[in-house]
């Protein structure tokens, strides 16, 4: 039990670069005493003392800022960072090593009891600050959701999410949810060299339009260079000829 323990302190001296020994992080780390509080709830609730359980998910809250069902599931090593304002509905599944940051809410967008209403996290996800993730759907091992995105769709292993509502940046390697280092940790969900699909697009026709407008300037100079015809800037008559010459051309 102990062992285990440790093991959960150690994995969040791993990935916060404030934390400086286990002390610190057993007397002042908030997501580890909600992790450790519900450890207890959660074992109350399968025991069938349901109300008990709430009350002491409900203690649990006062204490750290964190609402945590305690019919939700959580693996190990789960980091909670900072954790004020995080909330994790009834159904939700936690898997191993994931790190989960402030005001993040892990929902559910159906009110039908006895179905699966909240999100499923495989192992080694990163949940960034603000996001919400709304659904009984999956978020495969190894992805990132971004800083306020609002996730309504299952996101692919290793891939990373941002945006409202979240789309979907490349399908990054997957990280390594056994791996101790910080090789694979990445920190609110940022992964470097991915820039946004809408982005790249945007950049894309903007470059198109400049490099057809450079074409269709050297287009003028040469047909006013072979046939005399003055330049656009002589005149609005000769704006006028040149786009009926265009047009022609276009045919």
């Amino acid at each position: 039990m102990f062992n285990s323990l440790f093991d959960q302190v150690d994995s969040i001296i791993v990935r916060d670069p404030a934390a400086r020994n286990r002390l610190e992080v057993i007397t002042c780390y908030p997501g580890l005493h909600a992790v450790w509080l519900h450890r207890v709830s959660h074992a109350l609730w399968n025991a069938g003392l349901k109300w008990i359980a709430r009350l002491l998910s409900m203690v649990a809250r006062w204490i750290t800022g964190i609402e945590i069902h305690p019919g939700a599931k959580i693996g190990r090593r789960v980091f909670l960072d900072h954790g004020l304002g995080i909330v994790i509905g009834e159904t939700t599944e936690i898997g191993d090593d994931c790190t989960i940051y402030q005001g993040v809410t892990l929902g559910g967008t159906s009110l039908y009891k006895g179905v699966k209403r909240h999100p499923t996290l495989g192992k080694g996800v990163v949940i960034s600050a603000g996001a919400k993730v709304l659904g009984g759907f999956t978020v495969g091992d190894g992805a990132r959701v971004g800083s306020n995105a609002v996730v309504l769709k299952e996101i692919p292993a290793g891939a990373t999410a941002v945006g409202i509502p979240a789309r979907i940046l490349h399908p990054d390697l997957p990280q390594s949810p056994d791996s101790k280092t910080k090789e694979y940790f990445s920190a609110y969900g940022i992964t470097p060299n991915i820039d946004d699909p809408v982005s790249m697009a945007l950049k894309g026709l903007i470059d198109a339009s400049l490099e057809q407008e450079a074409k269709i300037a050297n287009l003028e100079k040469a047909l006013a260079k072979l046939g005399n015809v003055p330049t656009a800037e002589d005149g609005s008559d000769t704006k006028r000829d040149l786009g009926a010459l265009k047009e022609w051309l276009k045919e």
